[in-house]
């Protein structure tokens, strides 16, 4: 007699599903004990919530999207990752603020953000959330670097991918779950950091990046050093000569 074998199919989330599949979800405060009053009213903000090929199927809290106990469950959103390059070619890294609720005092690329469920900032189609992820690099570049629109403009930014990854955060609380889009610019900025977004900021070379890797006293976000290891610097060494067979990529990196 043949063996036979089971599975268990997991459902998809879907528009339809989810608040159905979801009926428990944590909505808590409990976890903002202790943390920054401006930073808990940042939480309210209303992230884009996706399933596994990107196609938004809500919008619930920052907070919501990033409890790990939500998490846990398959709760997806969509962020961005800006990469900014001065005429010299050096990348702009931030350190986040102490106060930050996620990934506090780490370092990462220059701005690191969500669009949120508004005019503009949204889209089911991947030129509509490209245009989205744009319009929400620009608000939030002003907002933590202090970057005026003017300085980036629209169409200089140069979509590259879309990375889906999953990462907790150090108290096991917090965490992201995301399909991240990439965003290179190159573009000479005035800094005007908020310190309570940004505790530092740096230029560096490939060389100097590569160095504060290997400095063990350095902490990074772990979606940069996820897009560190497997891409940016074959992106950067083609950043004024060969960009563009890198762009527009359909597919989404699962990482």
């Amino acid at each position: 007699m043949a063996a036979t074998t089971s599975t268990t199919q997991v459902e998809a989330i879907t528009a339809d599903n989810i608040l159905r599949l979801f009926p428990d979800i944590d909505t808590s405060s409990a976890a903002f004990e202790g943390h920054d009053e401006e930073q808990i009213r940042l939480m309210d903000e209303v992230c884009i919530v996706l399933d596994e090929n990107d196609k938004p199927i809500g919008n619930f809290s920052k907070k919501i999207c990033h409890l790990m106990t939500n998490i846990d469950k398959g709760l997806l959103h969509r962020a961005f990752s800006v990469f900014l390059f001065d005429s010299q070619n050096r990348l702009l890294l931030q350190q986040r603020a102490t106060e930050k609720i996620t990934f506090p005092d780490m370092w990462t690329n220059t701005c690191c953000s969500h669009p949120l469920g508004i005019p503009g900032e949204g889209g089911a189609e991947l030129a509509e959330a490209v245009s989205g992820v744009k319009n929400a690099a620009r608000r939030k570049l002003d907002h933590e670097l202090g970057i005026k629109p003017e300085q980036v403009p629209f169409d200089d930014f140069r979509f590259l991918t879309r990375i889906h990854y999953k990462a907790p955060c150090g108290d096991g609380k917090w965490g992201e779950h995301e399909i991240d889009y990439i965003l290179f610019i190159k573009a000479d900025v005035d800094l005007n950091p908020s310190p309570n977004e940004v505790r530092d900021v740096k230029y560096v070379t490939a060389d100097e990046l590569k160095a504060m890797f290997k400095d063990s006293n350095l902490v990074f976000t772990p979606w940069f050093k996820l897009i560190c290891e497997s891409l940016l610097f074959d992106w950067w060494a083609h950043l004024d000569a060969g960009l563009e067979k890198f762009e527009n990529e359909s597919e989404i990196r699962r990482m």
